[in-house]
Protein backbone atom coordinates (compact mmCIF):
# COMPACT_ATOMS: atom_id res chain seq x y z
CA UNK A 1 0.00 0.00 0.00
CA UNK A 2 1.08 3.61 -0.96
CA UNK A 3 2.71 4.95 2.39
CA UNK A 4 0.67 8.41 1.93
CA UNK A 5 -2.40 6.65 1.81
CA UNK A 6 -1.50 4.59 4.90
CA UNK A 7 -0.47 8.22 6.51
CA UNK A 8 -4.10 9.72 5.08
CA UNK A 9 -6.02 6.92 6.94
CA UNK A 10 -3.47 7.34 10.23
CA UNK A 11 -3.91 10.78 10.50
CA UNK A 12 -8.22 10.41 10.34
CA UNK A 13 -7.68 7.89 12.72
CA UNK A 14 -5.42 9.65 15.15
CA UNK A 15 -7.02 13.14 15.05
CA UNK A 16 -10.29 11.14 15.95
CA UNK A 17 -10.95 13.82 19.29
CA UNK A 18 -11.56 10.63 21.62
CA UNK A 19 -7.63 9.82 20.33
CA UNK A 20 -6.38 13.16 20.76
CA UNK A 21 -8.08 12.95 24.10
CA UNK A 22 -5.93 9.45 25.06
CA UNK A 23 -2.90 11.20 23.89
CA UNK A 24 -2.84 14.91 26.01
CA UNK A 25 -4.12 12.57 28.80
CA UNK A 26 -1.08 10.21 28.22
CA UNK A 27 0.94 12.80 28.01
CA UNK A 28 0.09 14.34 31.36
CA UNK A 29 0.08 11.35 33.35
CA UNK A 30 3.42 10.23 32.21
CA UNK A 31 4.81 13.89 32.93
CA UNK A 32 3.75 12.93 36.44
CA UNK A 33 5.04 9.63 36.41
CA UNK A 34 8.44 11.07 35.47
CA UNK A 35 8.26 14.17 37.79
CA UNK A 36 7.66 12.27 40.83
CA UNK A 37 11.66 10.51 41.68
CA UNK A 38 10.80 6.77 41.81
CA UNK A 39 8.19 6.62 39.29
CA UNK A 40 9.44 6.06 36.03
CA UNK A 41 8.40 5.99 32.12
CA UNK A 42 8.20 2.15 32.39
CA UNK A 43 5.87 1.97 35.70
CA UNK A 44 3.77 4.16 33.70
CA UNK A 45 3.36 2.39 30.87
CA UNK A 46 2.91 -1.18 32.60
CA UNK A 47 0.18 -0.10 34.68
CA UNK A 48 -1.76 1.46 31.92
CA UNK A 49 -1.03 -1.40 29.64
CA UNK A 50 -4.27 -3.06 30.62
CA UNK A 51 -6.09 -0.10 29.80
CA UNK A 52 -5.91 -0.07 26.16
CA UNK A 53 -6.98 -3.82 26.19
CA UNK A 54 -10.05 -2.40 24.98
CA UNK A 55 -9.03 0.55 23.00
CA UNK A 56 -8.35 0.23 19.14
CA UNK A 57 -4.50 -0.31 18.24
CA UNK A 58 -4.25 2.96 16.92
CA UNK A 59 -5.76 4.31 20.57
CA UNK A 60 -3.79 1.93 22.98
CA UNK A 61 -0.86 2.40 21.15
CA UNK A 62 -1.49 5.98 20.60
CA UNK A 63 -1.89 6.40 24.67
CA UNK A 64 1.37 4.34 25.25
CA UNK A 65 3.54 6.28 23.16
CA UNK A 66 2.02 9.70 24.62
CA UNK A 67 3.18 8.41 28.02
CA UNK A 68 6.49 7.40 26.77
CA UNK A 69 7.16 10.76 25.84
CA UNK A 70 5.55 12.33 29.19
CA UNK A 71 7.57 9.79 31.41
CA UNK A 72 10.90 10.84 29.55
CA UNK A 73 10.71 14.76 29.44
CA UNK A 74 8.75 15.03 32.85
CA UNK A 75 11.70 13.85 34.41
CA UNK A 76 13.37 17.39 33.79
CA UNK A 77 11.19 18.61 36.60
CA UNK A 78 12.49 17.31 39.82
CA UNK A 79 16.02 17.26 38.13
CA UNK A 80 15.74 20.73 37.71
CA UNK A 81 13.68 22.17 40.81
CA UNK A 82 15.03 19.44 43.61
CA UNK A 83 18.32 17.86 41.96
CA UNK A 84 16.69 14.65 42.20
CA UNK A 85 16.58 13.01 38.53
CA UNK A 86 12.90 12.12 38.43
CA UNK A 87 13.89 9.12 35.94
CA UNK A 88 17.06 7.49 34.98
CA UNK A 89 17.63 9.73 31.69
CA UNK A 90 17.68 13.06 33.50
CA UNK A 91 20.77 12.50 36.10
CA UNK A 92 22.89 14.54 33.12
CA UNK A 93 20.39 17.13 33.70
CA UNK A 94 20.87 17.91 37.46
CA UNK A 95 24.54 18.66 36.21
CA UNK A 96 23.39 22.39 35.17
CA UNK A 97 19.41 21.98 35.46
CA UNK A 98 19.76 22.69 39.41
CA UNK A 99 22.42 25.23 39.16
CA UNK A 100 20.73 27.44 37.03
CA UNK A 101 17.70 26.82 39.66
CA UNK A 102 19.25 28.02 42.29
CA UNK A 103 20.44 30.87 40.79
CA UNK A 104 16.95 32.40 40.69
CA UNK A 105 16.74 30.95 36.92
CA UNK A 106 14.68 27.89 37.07
CA UNK A 107 11.60 29.04 34.97
CA UNK A 108 14.55 29.00 32.08
CA UNK A 109 16.18 25.97 32.68
CA UNK A 110 12.78 24.55 32.45
CA UNK A 111 11.55 25.77 29.71
CA UNK A 112 15.19 25.12 28.09
CA UNK A 113 15.04 21.37 29.21
CA UNK A 114 11.30 21.55 27.48
CA UNK A 115 11.58 23.06 24.20
CA UNK A 116 14.67 20.81 23.91
CA UNK A 117 12.85 17.73 24.68
CA UNK A 118 10.59 18.66 22.29
CA UNK A 119 13.49 19.16 19.81
CA UNK A 120 15.50 15.85 20.37
CA UNK A 121 11.72 14.14 19.94
CA UNK A 122 11.08 15.36 16.63
CA UNK A 123 14.47 14.27 15.72
CA UNK A 124 13.83 11.30 16.81
CA UNK A 125 10.70 10.68 14.89
CA UNK A 126 12.68 11.67 11.73
CA UNK A 127 15.19 9.24 12.33
CA UNK A 128 12.18 6.17 12.86
CA UNK A 129 10.35 7.62 9.74
CA UNK A 130 13.21 7.52 7.64
CA UNK A 131 15.37 4.24 8.57
CA UNK A 132 13.08 1.92 9.22
CA UNK A 133 10.81 1.49 6.55
CA UNK A 134 14.34 1.00 4.67
CA UNK A 135 15.94 -1.45 7.55
CA UNK A 136 12.69 -3.32 6.69
CA UNK A 137 13.03 -3.85 3.62
CA UNK A 138 16.64 -4.98 4.25
CA UNK A 139 15.58 -7.43 7.25
CA UNK A 140 12.52 -8.94 4.90
CA UNK A 141 15.31 -10.90 3.25
CA UNK A 142 16.62 -12.13 6.48
CA UNK A 143 16.91 -15.84 6.97
CA UNK A 144 17.37 -18.68 9.95
CA UNK A 145 21.05 -17.53 10.22
CA UNK A 146 20.31 -13.90 10.23
CA UNK A 147 17.53 -14.03 12.77
CA UNK A 148 20.04 -16.15 14.99
CA UNK A 149 22.72 -13.46 14.44
CA UNK A 150 20.63 -10.53 15.29
CA UNK A 151 19.43 -12.26 18.26
CA UNK A 152 22.84 -13.47 19.15
CA UNK A 153 24.16 -9.84 18.64
CA UNK A 154 21.66 -7.62 20.84
CA UNK A 155 22.37 -10.50 23.74
CA UNK A 156 26.11 -9.82 23.49
CA UNK A 157 25.40 -6.11 23.40
CA UNK A 158 23.07 -5.78 25.93
CA UNK A 159 25.54 -8.22 28.63
CA UNK A 160 28.55 -6.11 27.74
CA UNK A 161 26.98 -2.86 28.09
CA UNK A 162 24.48 -2.24 30.86
CA UNK A 163 26.33 -2.90 33.65
CA UNK A 164 30.02 -2.92 34.28
CA UNK A 165 30.30 -6.41 35.57
CA UNK A 166 30.61 -8.56 32.62
CA UNK A 167 29.72 -11.90 34.60
CA UNK A 168 26.54 -10.68 36.32
CA UNK A 169 25.37 -9.24 32.89
CA UNK A 170 25.69 -12.85 31.60
CA UNK A 171 23.94 -13.97 34.83
CA UNK A 172 21.20 -11.72 34.02
CA UNK A 173 20.84 -12.95 30.21
CA UNK A 174 21.07 -16.73 31.21
CA UNK A 175 18.39 -16.51 33.94
CA UNK A 176 16.08 -14.68 30.86
CA UNK A 177 17.39 -17.52 28.66
CA UNK A 178 16.28 -19.79 31.51
CA UNK A 179 12.61 -18.29 32.46
CA UNK A 180 11.81 -18.14 28.11
CA UNK A 181 12.07 -21.98 28.35
CA UNK A 182 9.47 -22.57 30.25
CA UNK A 183 6.40 -23.78 28.52
CA UNK A 184 6.38 -25.72 25.24
CA UNK A 185 9.45 -25.65 22.93
CA UNK A 186 8.96 -24.20 19.53
CA UNK A 187 9.44 -26.85 17.29
CA UNK A 188 8.42 -30.02 18.88
CA UNK A 189 5.75 -28.39 21.35
CA UNK A 190 7.26 -30.77 24.21
CA UNK A 191 6.57 -29.64 28.10
CA UNK A 192 9.39 -28.13 29.84
CA UNK A 193 9.76 -27.33 33.31
CA UNK A 194 5.94 -27.17 33.77
CA UNK A 195 6.16 -29.19 36.67
CA UNK A 196 2.70 -30.38 36.60
CA UNK A 197 1.14 -26.85 36.59
CA UNK A 198 -1.26 -26.50 33.43
CA UNK A 199 -0.52 -22.76 33.95
CA UNK A 200 2.70 -22.43 32.87
CA UNK A 201 2.27 -25.16 29.48
CA UNK A 202 2.31 -21.70 27.86
CA UNK A 203 4.95 -20.52 29.94
CA UNK A 204 5.08 -16.87 31.94
CA UNK A 205 3.28 -14.00 29.68
CA UNK A 206 5.61 -11.25 29.10
CA UNK A 207 3.24 -8.88 30.62
CA UNK A 208 3.54 -10.39 34.15
CA UNK A 209 7.45 -10.96 33.59
CA UNK A 210 7.74 -7.26 32.99
CA UNK A 211 5.28 -5.70 35.98
CA UNK A 212 6.77 -8.19 38.08
CA UNK A 213 10.55 -7.06 37.47
CA UNK A 214 10.06 -3.20 36.84
CA UNK A 215 7.42 -2.30 38.50
CA UNK A 216 7.14 -4.07 41.99
CA UNK A 217 10.71 -4.02 41.89
CA UNK A 218 10.45 -0.28 41.78
CA UNK A 219 7.47 0.13 44.10
CA UNK A 220 10.33 -1.82 46.56
CA UNK A 221 12.65 0.22 45.78
CA UNK A 222 10.84 3.55 46.08
CA UNK A 223 9.54 2.09 49.18
CA UNK A 224 12.66 1.82 51.08
CA UNK A 225 13.71 5.03 49.92
CA UNK A 226 10.40 6.47 51.92
CA UNK A 227 12.81 5.80 54.62
CA UNK A 228 15.58 7.61 54.12
CA UNK A 229 14.97 11.53 55.14
CA UNK A 230 15.68 14.25 51.95
CA UNK A 231 15.58 17.66 51.86
CA UNK A 232 12.38 18.18 49.80
CA UNK A 233 12.24 22.02 49.70
CA UNK A 234 11.01 22.87 46.10
CA UNK A 235 10.20 26.89 44.89
CA UNK A 236 6.70 26.57 44.53
CA UNK A 237 6.96 30.51 42.78
CA UNK A 238 8.34 29.14 39.06
CA UNK A 239 7.19 31.47 36.19
CA UNK A 240 8.28 30.96 32.49
CA UNK A 241 7.76 33.97 30.65
CA UNK A 242 7.72 32.91 26.94
CA UNK A 243 9.69 29.88 26.32
CA UNK A 244 11.55 30.42 29.00
CA UNK A 245 15.13 32.01 27.00
CA UNK A 246 15.28 34.20 23.95
CA UNK A 247 15.39 33.27 20.03
CA UNK A 248 19.36 34.41 19.97
CA UNK A 249 20.09 31.61 22.85
CA UNK A 250 17.97 28.76 21.20
CA UNK A 251 19.73 29.36 17.41
CA UNK A 252 23.33 29.43 19.49
CA UNK A 253 22.67 25.89 20.69
CA UNK A 254 21.98 24.44 17.35
CA UNK A 255 25.11 22.21 16.78
CA UNK A 256 24.54 21.18 20.44
CA UNK A 257 21.32 19.84 19.67
CA UNK A 258 22.31 18.12 16.49
CA UNK A 259 25.13 16.38 17.98
CA UNK A 260 23.31 15.80 21.26
CA UNK A 261 20.07 14.00 19.16
CA UNK A 262 22.26 12.00 17.27
CA UNK A 263 23.94 10.56 20.24
CA UNK A 264 20.64 9.87 21.36
CA UNK A 265 19.38 8.00 18.51
CA UNK A 266 22.51 5.96 18.35
CA UNK A 267 21.96 5.17 22.04
CA UNK A 268 18.68 4.39 21.26
CA UNK A 269 18.63 1.79 18.79
CA UNK A 270 21.83 0.03 20.37
CA UNK A 271 19.50 -2.64 22.57
CA UNK A 272 19.09 -2.30 26.51
CA UNK A 273 22.11 1.09 27.31
CA UNK A 274 18.97 3.58 27.67
CA UNK A 275 18.41 7.09 28.31
CA UNK A 276 20.27 7.37 31.13
CA UNK A 277 23.89 6.77 29.14
CA UNK A 278 22.78 8.79 26.13
CA UNK A 279 22.12 11.59 28.39
CA UNK A 280 25.82 11.50 30.05
CA UNK A 281 27.38 11.16 26.44
CA UNK A 282 26.20 13.76 24.77
CA UNK A 283 26.81 15.89 27.94
CA UNK A 284 30.26 14.97 28.08
CA UNK A 285 30.63 15.02 24.07
CA UNK A 286 29.18 18.92 25.03
CA UNK A 287 31.73 19.97 27.60
CA UNK A 288 34.50 18.48 25.65
CA UNK A 289 33.50 20.54 22.36
CA UNK A 290 33.01 23.43 24.01
CA UNK A 291 35.48 26.28 24.43
CA UNK A 292 34.41 26.82 28.03
CA UNK A 293 34.01 23.42 29.74
CA UNK A 294 34.94 25.07 32.67
CA UNK A 295 31.60 26.99 32.94
CA UNK A 296 29.81 23.34 33.13
CA UNK A 297 28.46 22.29 36.29
CA UNK A 298 27.71 25.40 37.50
CA UNK A 299 24.71 26.65 35.42
CA UNK A 300 24.33 27.00 31.78
CA UNK A 301 22.05 26.23 29.42
CA UNK A 302 24.25 23.97 27.41
CA UNK A 303 24.11 20.72 29.89
CA UNK A 304 20.59 21.06 29.58
CA UNK A 305 19.86 21.08 26.39
CA UNK A 306 22.77 18.06 25.94
CA UNK A 307 20.89 16.11 28.22
CA UNK A 308 17.49 16.60 26.93
CA UNK A 309 17.82 16.50 23.47
CA UNK A 310 19.83 13.04 23.75
CA UNK A 311 16.94 11.29 26.33
CA UNK A 312 14.27 12.49 23.80
CA UNK A 313 15.88 11.04 20.76
CA UNK A 314 16.27 7.94 22.13
CA UNK A 315 12.87 7.34 22.08
CA UNK A 316 12.47 7.64 18.16
CA UNK A 317 16.04 5.61 18.22
CA UNK A 318 14.91 2.64 20.30
CA UNK A 319 11.52 1.98 18.84
CA UNK A 320 13.63 1.16 15.18
CA UNK A 321 14.88 -2.29 15.84
CA UNK A 322 11.72 -2.77 17.72
CA UNK A 323 9.27 -2.30 14.75
CA UNK A 324 11.30 -3.37 12.08
CA UNK A 325 12.96 -6.46 13.84
CA UNK A 326 10.99 -7.26 17.12
CA UNK A 327 14.00 -6.59 19.20
CA UNK A 328 13.36 -3.69 22.32
CA UNK A 329 15.92 -1.31 22.33
CA UNK A 330 15.08 -0.57 26.22
CA UNK A 331 12.70 -1.32 29.05
CA UNK A 332 10.40 0.64 27.76
CA UNK A 333 10.35 -0.54 24.32
CA UNK A 334 9.72 -3.92 25.81
CA UNK A 335 6.20 -3.03 27.16
CA UNK A 336 5.89 -1.01 23.76
CA UNK A 337 6.26 -5.12 22.03
CA UNK A 338 3.88 -6.37 24.78
CA UNK A 339 1.31 -3.49 23.70
CA UNK A 340 2.02 -4.34 20.23
CA UNK A 341 1.08 -8.61 21.06
CA UNK A 342 -2.22 -7.57 22.54
CA UNK A 343 -2.98 -6.17 19.79
CA UNK A 344 -2.18 -8.70 16.98
CA UNK A 345 0.70 -6.76 15.64
CA UNK A 346 3.46 -8.55 14.73
CA UNK A 347 6.62 -6.35 15.18
CA UNK A 348 9.28 -7.55 12.47
CA UNK A 349 10.00 -7.06 8.59
CA UNK A 350 6.67 -7.40 7.51
CA UNK A 351 5.13 -4.93 9.87
CA UNK A 352 4.36 -1.89 7.13
CA UNK A 353 2.65 -4.66 4.90
CA UNK A 354 0.70 -5.89 7.43
CA UNK A 355 -0.16 -3.45 9.89
CA UNK A 356 1.12 -0.17 7.85
CA UNK A 357 -1.89 2.08 8.62
CA UNK A 358 -1.21 1.60 12.78
CA UNK A 359 2.33 2.08 12.42
CA UNK A 360 2.14 5.52 10.71
CA UNK A 361 -0.84 6.30 13.18
CA UNK A 362 1.75 5.55 15.66
CA UNK A 363 4.35 8.21 14.07
CA UNK A 364 1.39 10.56 13.85
CA UNK A 365 0.71 9.74 17.54
CA UNK A 366 4.27 10.31 18.39
CA UNK A 367 4.31 13.70 16.53
CA UNK A 368 1.57 14.77 18.73
CA UNK A 369 2.57 13.78 21.83
CA UNK A 370 5.50 15.78 21.55
CA UNK A 371 3.11 18.89 20.64
CA UNK A 372 0.97 18.05 23.37
CA UNK A 373 4.66 17.50 25.87
CA UNK A 374 5.87 21.51 24.81
CA UNK A 375 2.69 22.96 25.63
CA UNK A 376 1.57 20.75 28.75
CA UNK A 377 4.75 21.14 30.46
CA UNK A 378 5.28 24.95 29.59
CA UNK A 379 1.61 26.21 31.02
CA UNK A 380 0.89 23.32 33.40
CA UNK A 381 4.16 23.57 35.08
CA UNK A 382 2.75 24.49 38.49
CA UNK A 383 0.64 21.98 38.90
CA UNK A 384 3.77 19.35 38.78
CA UNK A 385 5.34 21.42 40.93
CA UNK A 386 2.94 20.32 43.18
CA UNK A 387 2.65 16.58 42.02
CA UNK A 388 6.33 17.14 43.84
CA UNK A 389 4.97 17.65 47.08
CA UNK A 390 2.47 14.30 47.59
CA UNK A 391 3.90 11.94 49.99
CA UNK A 392 5.00 8.36 48.20
CA UNK A 393 3.18 6.51 50.95
CA UNK A 394 0.00 7.99 49.34
CA UNK A 395 0.88 7.02 45.72
CA UNK A 396 2.80 3.30 46.43
CA UNK A 397 -0.19 1.18 47.37
CA UNK A 398 -2.55 2.65 44.83
CA UNK A 399 0.13 1.98 42.12
CA UNK A 400 0.65 -1.56 43.61
CA UNK A 401 -3.27 -2.51 43.70
CA UNK A 402 -3.38 -1.48 40.02
CA UNK A 403 -0.16 -3.46 38.81
CA UNK A 404 -2.12 -6.69 40.64
CA UNK A 405 -5.18 -5.47 38.27
CA UNK A 406 -3.70 -5.27 35.22
CA UNK A 407 -1.71 -8.54 35.81
CA UNK A 408 -5.02 -10.52 36.50
CA UNK A 409 -6.50 -8.82 33.51
CA UNK A 410 -4.50 -9.88 30.95
CA UNK A 411 -5.75 -13.78 31.01
CA UNK A 412 -8.16 -13.63 34.19
CA UNK A 413 -5.70 -15.71 36.27
CA UNK A 414 -5.19 -15.56 39.63
CA UNK A 415 -1.65 -17.17 38.76
CA UNK A 416 -0.27 -14.04 37.38
CA UNK A 417 -0.80 -11.91 40.35
CA UNK A 418 1.13 -15.08 42.26
CA UNK A 419 3.77 -14.26 39.13
CA UNK A 420 4.40 -10.42 39.27
CA UNK A 421 4.99 -10.95 43.11
CA UNK A 422 7.37 -13.88 42.71
CA UNK A 423 9.26 -11.81 40.32
CA UNK A 424 9.24 -8.97 41.94
CA UNK A 425 11.08 -10.42 45.04
CA UNK A 426 13.31 -11.94 42.20
CA UNK A 427 13.89 -8.56 40.92
CA UNK A 428 14.12 -6.95 44.20
CA UNK A 429 16.56 -9.34 44.92
CA UNK A 430 18.97 -8.69 41.64
CA UNK A 431 19.14 -4.86 42.40
CA UNK A 432 20.51 -6.23 46.19
CA UNK A 433 23.29 -8.02 43.91
CA UNK A 434 23.57 -5.74 41.13
CA UNK A 435 22.36 -7.66 38.34
CA UNK A 436 21.37 -5.83 35.53
CA UNK A 437 17.61 -6.56 35.11
CA UNK A 438 17.62 -5.42 31.03
CA UNK A 439 19.94 -8.85 30.28
CA UNK A 440 16.74 -10.72 31.69
CA UNK A 441 14.04 -9.06 29.74
CA UNK A 442 15.97 -9.63 26.76
CA UNK A 443 16.99 -13.20 27.42
CA UNK A 444 13.19 -13.44 27.76
CA UNK A 445 12.21 -11.82 24.59
CA UNK A 446 15.47 -13.01 22.54
CA UNK A 447 15.31 -16.37 23.73
CA UNK A 448 12.87 -18.32 21.16
CA UNK A 449 13.93 -16.09 18.84
CA UNK A 450 17.08 -17.21 18.93
CA UNK A 451 16.36 -20.94 19.89
CA UNK A 452 13.68 -21.45 16.92
CA UNK A 453 16.20 -20.19 14.18
CA UNK A 454 19.63 -22.04 15.57
CA UNK A 455 17.45 -25.77 15.51
CA UNK A 456 16.94 -24.65 11.53
CA UNK A 457 20.36 -23.15 11.10
CA UNK A 458 21.50 -26.95 12.83
CA UNK A 459 19.49 -28.34 9.65
CA UNK A 460 20.75 -26.56 7.22
CA UNK A 461 24.22 -26.78 8.55
CA UNK A 462 23.75 -30.24 7.89
CA UNK A 463 22.72 -29.88 4.60
CA UNK A 464 26.15 -27.90 3.89
CA UNK A 465 25.00 -24.20 4.38
CA UNK A 466 27.42 -22.70 6.38
CA UNK A 467 27.86 -19.25 8.41
CA UNK A 468 30.06 -17.91 5.49
CA UNK A 469 27.53 -18.02 2.83
CA UNK A 470 25.47 -15.82 4.74
CA UNK A 471 27.80 -12.49 5.03
CA UNK A 472 25.31 -10.41 7.03
CA UNK A 473 25.24 -13.00 9.87
CA UNK A 474 29.20 -13.24 9.69
CA UNK A 475 29.14 -9.75 10.31
CA UNK A 476 26.67 -9.91 13.26
CA UNK A 477 28.05 -12.62 15.10
CA UNK A 478 31.97 -10.81 14.66
CA UNK A 479 30.10 -8.11 15.90
CA UNK A 480 29.01 -10.02 18.93
CA UNK A 481 32.44 -11.94 19.74
CA UNK A 482 34.17 -8.53 19.90
CA UNK A 483 31.91 -6.64 21.72
CA UNK A 484 32.29 -9.45 24.48
CA UNK A 485 35.73 -9.41 24.02
CA UNK A 486 36.04 -5.57 24.42
CA UNK A 487 33.71 -5.71 27.54
CA UNK A 488 35.84 -8.33 29.06
CA UNK A 489 38.73 -6.42 28.25
CA UNK A 490 37.65 -2.80 29.80
CA UNK A 491 36.16 -5.02 32.61
CA UNK A 492 40.18 -6.37 33.71
CA UNK A 493 41.58 -3.07 33.15
CA UNK A 494 39.23 -1.39 35.55
CA UNK A 495 39.43 -4.26 38.01
CA UNK A 496 43.19 -3.39 37.81
CA UNK A 497 43.34 0.67 38.27
CA UNK A 498 40.57 -0.49 41.55
CA UNK A 499 43.20 -2.58 42.60
CA UNK A 500 46.22 -0.27 42.20
CA UNK A 501 44.06 2.44 43.86
CA UNK A 502 43.31 0.42 46.64
CA UNK A 503 46.86 -0.73 47.18
CA UNK A 504 48.02 2.87 47.02
CA UNK A 505 45.75 3.65 50.02
CA UNK A 506 46.70 0.99 52.02
CA UNK A 507 50.67 2.85 51.53
CA UNK A 508 49.57 5.94 52.25
CA UNK A 509 47.81 5.20 54.98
Amino acid sequence: MDPSIMLQGALSVVTDPLTLGFIVLGVFIGIIFGAVPGLTATLALIMFLPVTYTMTPVQGLSTLIALYVGGISGGLVAAILLNIPGTPSSIATTFDGAPLAAKGEAGKALGVGVVFSFVGTIFGLLMLVTISPALASVAIQFGAFEYCAVAACALALVISLAGRDLVKGLMGAFLGLMIATVGLSPVDSMKRFTFGMSELTSGFALLTILIGLFAITEIAKAAEEVREKRDMRIETNVHIKGFGFTLHEFFGQKFNALRSSVIGCIIGILPGIGGAISGMLSYTAAKNQSKTPEKYGTGIIDGVVASETANNAGIGGAMIPLLTLGIPGDAVTAILLGGLMVHNIAPGPLIFEKSGAVIYGLFTALFLSAIAMLFIELFGIRVFIRVLTVPKYFLLPIIMVLCAIGAFGNSNRIFDVYSIMAFGVLGYAMVKTHIPSVPVIMGVILGPIFEMNFRRVMQLTGTGEGLLDHPIAAVLTAIAVAALIFSFVMNRREAKKLAAAEQESKGNA
